[in-house]
């Protein structure tokens, strides 16, 4: 046999056939309750989260029923690589696979080049500057900002 039973309102205990209270407010909406205090409680306006011994904290506070296999598992990031400017995803693969030091040397080799290369251009292509003029640095077009240390005149 199946009784029929409704929950209460305040603390959502069942409420079995006999007992408990019912409130009609003016909007028509009906509450049910399973005591007075529960009454008297949602009537003082009472959230039923702040007091501890109704299911509503409990749930807030995830007290009761424990489900592990209902957690919600969290994925981890996967690595992945991209091709950058320049290499292609091959080439990226290749020099992660050589051993550190086979590629050390293989960048020091490179810088040293590059060192070799900069020092033959200066030497060719800079022309000799005349003794009378010196570089005096760039000079400051005329929207520029004034030098530190000089006050600002006019409006910001």
């Amino acid at each position: 046999m199946v009784i029929k039973t409704d929950l209460c309102n305040y603390t959502e205990y069942r409420i079995f056939p006999g007992h408990g209270q019912k409130f009609i407010a003016k909007d028509a909406k009906v509450h049910f309750f399973i005591s007075a205090k529960a009454d008297a409680l949602f009537h003082q306006r009472i959230k039923p989260v702040k007091l501890r011994w109704t299911q509503a904290w409990r749930r807030m506070n995830k007290k009761g029923k424990v489900e592990e296999g209902a957690k919600k598992k969290t994925r981890k990031a996967q690595k992945f690589q991209k091709a950058i400017v320049g290499m292609s995803l091959d080439d990226l693969k290749k020099k992660k696979a050589q051993k550190p030091e086979l590629r050390q040397a293989r960048e020091a080799a490179a810088k040293e080049a590059k060192a070799r290369q900069a020092q033959k251009k200066p030497a060719a292509g800079k022309p000799a500057v005349a003794k009378g003029k010196a570089d005096k640095g760039p000079k400051a077009s005329k929207g520029s900002a004034p030098a530190v240390g000089k006050a600002f005149k006019g409006k910001k």
